[in-house]
């Protein structure tokens, strides 16, 4: 198994986990939003998980725009060498340039690279 593969294996069983995690605290904040008669240790407890959820969130949302940021940024970064070089003759790069040209127009299109907001 190379690096990559190991890395791949390790990040998922941690994602795995973390919904694990996550699917056994949203019920108990859930129950403890709808409770009528809450007591104060039930307050701390709901203060708590919701401070926490909302660090989560935050978290989750800056590994999605540095994941969007990263990838988008070195495939254009690639797409410019690689078209240079074909410009100047290179036809494996031509080839190159062709597949990376099709592939972020069939992105742009299809909104999967971008998240217009």
């Amino acid at each position: 198994m190379n690096q990559f593969e190991k890395h791949k294996e390790l990040l998922n069983q941690e994602l795995d986990k973390f919904t694990v995690m996550l699917s056994e605290i949203l019920p108990r904040y859930l129950d403890l939003m709808k409770k009528s008669n809450i007591t104060k240790e039930e307050t701390k407890e709901l203060g708590d998980i919701e401070h926490f959820l909302i660090e989560i969130n935050a978290k989750i949302a800056d590994i999605k725009n540095k994941l969007d940021h990263d990838l988008f940024g070195e495939t254009i970064e690639e797409y410019y060498k690689v078209k240079e070089k074909a410009k100047n003759g290179d036809l494996e790069a031509k080839e190159k340039y062709d597949k990376l040209k099709a592939v972020l127009s069939d992105t742009i299109k299809g909104n999967t690279f971008f998240n217009w907001n």
